[in-house]
Formats: C-alpha cells, structure tokens, sequence
C-alpha cells in the first residue's frame, strides 16, 4: 500500500485560491485511483474529486468549475487546486489512494479554512 501525506492547507479569503498537494510513498503510484475528500466536525467525509490510473477526472457537483485534480506518476504526487473558494469549503481534506486489489490508504489531513 502507499502512505500519504497531504499539505498545503491554510486561511484564505473567499474568492481566492489555494493548492493542495498529496505525496505518495510506496510502489506502484501509477495504479491507484487516487482522490481528494472533505470533511467537516460531525459530518460525514464526502467527495471532492477523482483521479483514475488513467487520468479520468470527477467532481462533485457542489466543486465543478472551481477545482481541479491532477496528478504526477513521475514524481509521485496528487494535487488538488481550488479556486473560487467558499466559506462552504471550509474543512478538512484527505487524500486518498484506491486499488481494487491493493486496497486503500488515507492521509492525516490538512484544514482548509476560508474566512474573511
């Protein structure tokens, strides 16, 4: 399985932008499925966007437009850029890694925070 480590979180106003970025260790990278999730306090995680092995991409709904997912198999690495952000964005994002063989992995998280 791979590990991740997410990064790049932080305080933005609304309407600005911010990066966030997934680091994989492990073998295998370009395998995976790999995905961004949020997750507010005492809610449930939800899905931000998609990335497959072959580089398809999905959105929720509440996202299309204003982020995008890509990833680097060469040096191992999911970024999440969000733009146009929201005060409703404001939570906790994860990285995730899927293999319907391999299993999964989760990241520790990194707080998104978007205030005025």
């Amino acid at each position: 399985q791979v590990q991740l480590v997410e990064s790049g979180g932080g305080l933005v106003q609304p309407g600005g932008s911010l990066g966030l970025s997934c680091a994989a260790s492990g073998s295998n990278f370009n395998i995976y499925n790999m995905g961004w999730y949020r997750q507010a306090p005492e809610k449930q995680r939800e899905l931000v966007a998609t990335i497959t092995s072959g580089g398809s991409t999905n959105y929720a709904d509440s996202v299309k437009g204003r982020f995008t997912i890509s990833r680097d198999n060469a040096k191992n690495m999911v970024y999440l850029q969000m733009n146009s952000l929201r005060p409703e964005d404001t939570n906790v994002y994860y990285c995730n890694a899927r293999h319907v063989l391999l299993g999964g992995s989760w990241g520790q998280g990194t707080q998104v925070t978007v205030s005025s």
